[in-house]
Parts: structure tokens; C-alpha cells; sequence
């Protein structure tokens, strides 16, 4: 009797689960088997297919939105989940994404990040700031970071452009890594994070964004992507233990590699007002990212990248001073974010 209750039981979930994230039904037949099972046949299919659609992930690309998805309400007027006919998903649930809207009206085109997140950049940010190293590790830190620029200088050598994309694959691992161990660690702990959590990982996805846009400006060679694909695996294995071992040496360590950031974004602005490389207009993605005008240059996407790095440079710095100070990150709340 059991046996046989429990495969009735695997038979409706399987029924209900093919039923219910099919992409070929309309969207009331998608909320239908739910409601059913979840509610009753009585009650109406539009609080299950609510919740359906909330279930929206982003999706990691910089590409533009597909054609324009149906009316206001997500669906076409036949229903499907994609109007253009197309086989290609929009969601990781087969949901058409919600359509979004920029100021003054018209639809917005990235999947990669939405209205919410795009800001303007504080471009009157100190860029002189500089960490003198006093103690044992910060001299350590300093110099390994001057010793890696070496290589650096050598392979790149003025084409800023490329040295860009190679910066922020790089630079969008520390971020990453780091909030990731202190959100094991206040799970661990069952504690609070003061804020760091969200600021590092603000940071990473912030990086992120940066190599999106240069990916715009420029197209790495073969050997180039190579390259990163090793300096990244060696990079995030070596920041992974370092942070484990020292989470203020870690935090110095970038504090470092940012001010070297604001150093080449200098020159790459030295070499645009030479003219020795052509101002195009910046990326359509930068516009929107950092709320641009429409008339903005390359040139304007280096500024506003550079305030980024300079405020990364102090978070950085200020979180491995408050570790050297014997206090926990928890213990003084991150600073605001890049916003």
C-alpha cells in the first residue's frame, strides 16, 4: 500500500513539474497544475503564476534584451513566454523577463543589470591618496604589488585598452572571494557581517561591470584570453588562502593593485589627450551603467572608471586598518557604496 502511494505521489510531481516549466504553455496553463495541487481547483491561477514570475534571474551577459516581449504584463497577446518564435530562453525559468523603462521612457536593453543599479560616479574623489607602509606586511603588500607590475609593463606595454580588460579580470576577484568567506563565516557564527558582505561583493560585481564595458572598447587576442584564464586560476587560488590567513594583508593587497589601477587609468588618459588613441564614444552599456550623456567619449567612461577604483582603493585600505586596529570587520560597519 505504501509503495503504491508513493509512486502515485512521484508520478503527480513529475506530471506536475513537466506541466508547470514547460516554456511551450501559456502562462495561465503554466499556474494551472500549481494552483490545483497548491489550492484548490476553486482558486484562481493568478497568485501561483505571480509567484512564477518573480522567479526572475538575471542573467550574466552584457548583450541587449531580445525584441520587445508583448504588452505590460510580461505576455504576448497569444500568451508565449517569447513572441519572436526563437527556441532562446530569457530566463533561467523560461519566464519572458519583465520589461523595464530608463527615464525618459524608453525600454530598457540590458540583462546584465538593471535601472536600479546604474548610478553616477563621484568623479571629484582624491586620486593622490596614497597608504604609506609602515609595518612588516603593508611593505610586503606594497612591493608585491609593484613587482607584479613589472610583467605587466612588459607584455602590455602602452596599449591601455587591453591592459584594461586584463586589470579588471583580476580586479573583480578579490571582491568576490572575500565576501564570500565572510559569508561562510557569519553563517557559521550565526552573527551579523556590519555591511562588508554586500560592500565586497558590490565591488566585485562593480569590476565586473568594467571589464563588460572595456569588452566593448576592445577585442582580446587569443593569447591575451589565455593569459587571463591562468592569471585569474592563480590569482583567485592565492587571494583565496592569503585571505584565510590574513584577511588585513589580503584587504592591503588590493588597496595597493587599486592604486596602481588609478596610475594606468591616468596614463590611458594621457595617451587619449595625446591622441594617441582615438576617443570613440563610449559603449552604449557605460552610458547606461553610470547614467552618461549621450554625447559621452571614452574618455568620460575612463573618468568615472577611475573614481570607481579610487573608492575601492579606500574601502580596502580602511578595512585592513581596522584589522590592524585588533577589531573585527563586523564590528564597524563598511563604508557607503560606490554609488
Amino acid at each position: 500500500m505504501m509503495s503504491s502511494q508513493v509512486r502515485r505521489s512521484v508520478t503527480l510531481v513529475r506530471q506536475l513539474g513537466l506541466r508547470s516549466f514547460s516554456t511551450s504553455p501559456s502562462a495561465d496553463r503554466v499556474g494551472a497544475p500549481l494552483n490545483s495541487f497548491l489550492f484548490g481547483s476553486g482558486t484562481s491561477s493568478a497568485a501561483p503564476t505571480a509567484i512564477v514570475r518573480l522567479l526572475q534571474v538575471r542573467m550574466a551577459s552584457t548583450s541587449a534584451l531580445p525584441e520587445p516581449i508583448g504588452g505590460e504584463d510580461d505576455r504576448s497577446p497569444k500568451g508565449q513566454a517569447n513572441p519572436s518564435g526563437s527556441n532562446q530562453m530569457t530566463s533561467y525559468w523560461g519566464v519572458a523577463p519583465r520589461k523595464l523603462f530608463k527615464e525618459d521612457g524608453s525600454e530598457w536593453r540590458w540583462s546584465c543589470f538593471r535601472p536600479w543599479d546604474a548610478y553616477m560616479s563621484d568623479t571629484t574623489i582624491d586620486l593622490e591618496k596614497h597608504h604609506a607602509p609602515k609595518v612588516f606586511l603593508d611593505k610586503i603588500a606594497y612591493w608585491t604589488v609593484k613587482l607584479l607590475r613589472v610583467p605587466t609593463d612588459i607584455f602590455f606595454q602602452r596599449r591601455y585598452g587591453c591592459r584594461a580588460m586584463m586589470l579588471e579580470t583580476v580586479a573583480a576577484v578579490p571582491g568576490m572571494v572575500g565576501g564570500m568567506l565572510l559569508h561562510l563565516r557569519s553563517l557559521r557564527r550565526f552573527e551579523h557581517s556590519g555591511g562588508w558582505v554586500r560592500a565586497l561583493l558590490e565591488e566585485a560585481e562593480n569590476e565586473r561591470m568594467h571589464l563588460m564595458t572595456f569588452m566593448e572598447v576592445t577585442q582580446p587576442r587569443w593569447y591575451e584570453r589565455a593569459l587571463v584564464i591562468a592569471v585569474q586560476g592563480i590569482f583567485f587560488n592565492a587571494y583565496f588562502v592569503g585571505y584565510l590567513i590574513s584577511p588585513k594583508f589580503a584587504h592591503r593587497i588590493v588597496g595597493y593593485l587599486e592604486e596602481e589601477a588609478i596610475h594606468s587609468y591616468t596614463e590611458f588618459l594621457k595617451d587619449l589627450d595625446n591622441g594617441n588613441i582615438k576617443n570613440v564614444p563610449a559603449p552604449e552599456i557605460a552610458k547606461d551603467y553610470w547614467r552618461l550623456p549621450p554625447d559621452a567619449t571614452l574618455r568620460d567612461v575612463i573618468m568615472v572608471v577611475r573614481a570607481d577604483e579610487a573608492h575601492h582603493r579606500d574601502v580596502n585600505h580602511f578595512a585592513s586598518d581596522v584589522q590592524y586596529q585588533g577589531m573585527d570587520l563586523k564590528q564597524t560597519p563598511a563604508p557607503v557604496g560606490y554609488h
